[in-house]
């Protein structure tokens, strides 16, 4: 290997390290985010359908990017000066123009036909959710009502105590969500959703984690001055960890639902 050839290894190494220690990823989560285009390994049933749509775009877009730059080199190496002679002109070229209009509208087509589909996948909502939990977005916390079992649990922003909500995996759960002040936004990054929280109206959707683990949720709509407080734990557990938790929130007379939740009551839907 020449000298020039080793250097440029030595470079791209110590590149590539650089890289990863000053992300602040392990190197499993650097793998992850470079597979997903910057999108994490989605944790749930719907950030599924998201991650492909996400991935199959941005194929497409490789794709499309790879071929115009083997135009453009193969029209540079093929049509590059060699003489003083002025090349051919001509005005049009019907095939290619044609070829340009047709596969633009074909690529956008079959992008759109694959949003609208995964669109209406996350969207869908089935009659009978494992779990219904109700979601109240308030200045500068969560409130996390069981609607099923009439529990609650919330954030208290005065002592910044972050609210928990813990979730049985492999369960459809049906979130209503609504807000008593201003508009707010429940995100969890890890399960690829994001769900605007309106006040005066209950906005629905269903979640189905697939993956046991502790994540953090964020307010992602700037909400106004303590914004930054706005974030939440979600903890995925089995079926038995979750009936447990729900046991001892229904033995705890702070668990009881109050007024802040009646708002999931009297919203417009």
């Amino acid at each position: 290997m020449r000298t020039s050839s080793k250097k440029a290894l030595r470079l791209s190494l110590v590149a590539a390290g650089t890289v990863l220690l000053t992300s602040g990823c392990t190197g499993k989560e650097a793998y992850d985010n470079a597979f997903g285009i910057g999108w994490p390994q989605p944790k749930s049933e719907q950030g599924k359908v998201m991650y492909d749509v996400w991935t199959g775009s941005v194929a497409a877009a490789a794709a499309v990017g790879l071929a115009m730059y083997v135009l453009i080199a193969l029209t540079v190496i093929r049509d590059r000066k060699k003489t003083e002679e002025l090349p051919r002109q001509v005005s049009y070229n019907l095939p290619i123009e044609v070829l340009y209009t047709v596969v633009p509208f074909v690529i956008i087509a079959v992008l759109f036909f694959y949003t609208a589909v995964g669109e209406n996948k996350v969207n869908k909502l089935t009659p009978n959710p494992d779990v219904t939990i109700g979601v109240v977005g308030f200045q500068w916390n969560w409130q996390f009502n069981y609607m099923d079992d009439k529990v609650q649990v919330t954030g208290e922003p005065a002592k910044g105590q972050e609210a928990v909500l813990v979730l049985p995996v492999n369960k459809r759960i049906k979130f209503i969500e609504t807000s008593p002040d201003v508009i707010h936004s429940f995100w969890v990054p890890d399960f690829l959703f994001k769900r605007d929280v309106i006040p005066g109206r209950l906005n629905a959707f269903e979640i189905k984690p697939t993956e046991k683990g502790t994540y953090t949720g964020r307010c992602a709509e700037l909400c106004g001055e303590k914004h930054d407080r706005m974030n939440f734990v979600v903890k995925v557990v089995s079926q038995a960890d979750y009936d447990t938790y729900i046991a001892g929130l229904k033995a705890d007379p702070n668990a009881a639902a109050n007024e802040l939740g009646a708002a999931l009551v009297t919203g417009d839907n």
